[in-house]
């Protein structure tokens, strides 16, 4: 697969509008950005994000980048998919994205697999798709993984090769979600 599999180039320029106007409602993420790039904490760092592919999205991906990191982009929910954003990313940005709207079962996994086919050193993850994936995947890549923990409950049975942190088992999850 390539290292993008969008629907359009020309909607890059809506795109940019809309990633344009979401960051200029987060100016704390601008701030970051503009730190990010003048310190590049993340330089040479391999991210893979499953994420709803939206403009909010974007303006972090954006500022992963700012700061060194390699981000490989795939949809989450390819319902929620903006395919403008997704053409702003590859076209003005440089990111890989690998989401269509409305896009297949079989493209969804692909995408999943293309995003994850850099060996990434950090996942986000919306769903656990890509978790998932990298999981069942990791024994295909024995021996080439940065890391060998997780932090999920049920590992322990074998080796993991991608490092896995999970969020929803913290302290703040339940200030995040309301409960």
């Amino acid at each position: 697969m390539r290292e993008r599999d969008i629907h359009d180039s020309a909607l890059a320029p809506r795109g940019r509008d809309r990633i344009e106007w979401a960051e200029r409602a987060m100016p704390v993420l601008a701030a970051i950005r503009r730190r990010f790039a003048a310190t590049r904490p993340l330089a040479g760092v391999r991210v893979a994000a499953c994420m709803h592919v939206t403009a909010e999205t974007a303006a972090l991906v954006r500022t992963l980048a700012a700061g060194g990191a390699s981000v490989r982009l795939c949809a989450s929910n390819p319902l929620s998919t903006q395919d403008d954003v997704a053409a702003a990313l590859v076209v003005d940005d440089g990111i890989a994205v690998f989401a269509r709207a409305g896009e297949d079962r079989a493209t969804y996994f692909a995408h999943l697999e293309a995003a994850l086919a850099h060996r990434p050193q950090l996942v986000m993850d919306d769903g656990a798709e890509s978790t998932t994936t990298a999981i069942g995947s990791s024994a295909r890549h024995q021996g080439e993984g940065d890391g060998a923990s997780c932090d999920l409950s049920g590992c322990g049975k074998g080796t993991l090769y991608v490092h896995v942190d999970t969020t929803s088992n913290r302290a703040t999850t339940g200030r995040r979600s309301g409960f």
